[in-house]
């Protein structure tokens, strides 16, 4: 089941994503951050367990952000993070979105959902505010893209 995110889980989305982080597949989430964007977030839920998580960011005018996706390893392969991305994207639409962007290390996943590569600087300069603080900063191996709706 595919919900919006809730306080109790916070600690589980976080175990996940920093797991991730850990191999250098995505970067690493606070708690901090995740209570400031506890709204953000989505989580596929089994057997009243979180297996995966990602987020829509609204970032700039009529542009949205999706980040932190990330799918448990037994759960993966079997439409999770499909659905999350699905639920992100109708999320942004409805919300009156207009682009959604996504910076990853796999482009060819969100190439399956109509995103097109695209230069960093094509995106507004608002968007980099977050890169700031991140350690892989200014040496940045994520590739952005762009859907358009």
């Amino acid at each position: 089941m595919i919900r919006k995110a809730k306080i109790e889980d916070i600690k589980d989305i976080q175990a996940l994503i920093n797991s991730f982080a850990k191999k250098d597949l995505m970067l690493p989430r606070s708690l901090n951050e995740l209570y400031d964007n506890l709204r953000d977030y989505w989580v596929a839920e089994e057997n009243n367990r979180v297996i995966g998580c990602s987020a829509l960011h609204i970032s700039w005018g009529d542009l949205a952000e999706i980040k932190s996706v990330a799918v448990h390893k037994q759960k993966q392969c079997k439409g999770v993070g499909r659905a999350l991305i699905l639920a992100c994207i109708e999320e942004a639409k409805g919300l009156g979105a207009k682009k959604i962007f996504v910076l990853t290390y796999r482009p060819e996943y969100f190439k399956k959902f109509g995103f097109k590569r695209v230069k960093h600087n094509d995106l507004p300069h608002k968007v980099w505010a977050e890169c700031i603080n991140c350690p892989k900063f200014p040496n940045c191996q994520e590739i952005a893209l762009l859907k358009k709706f």
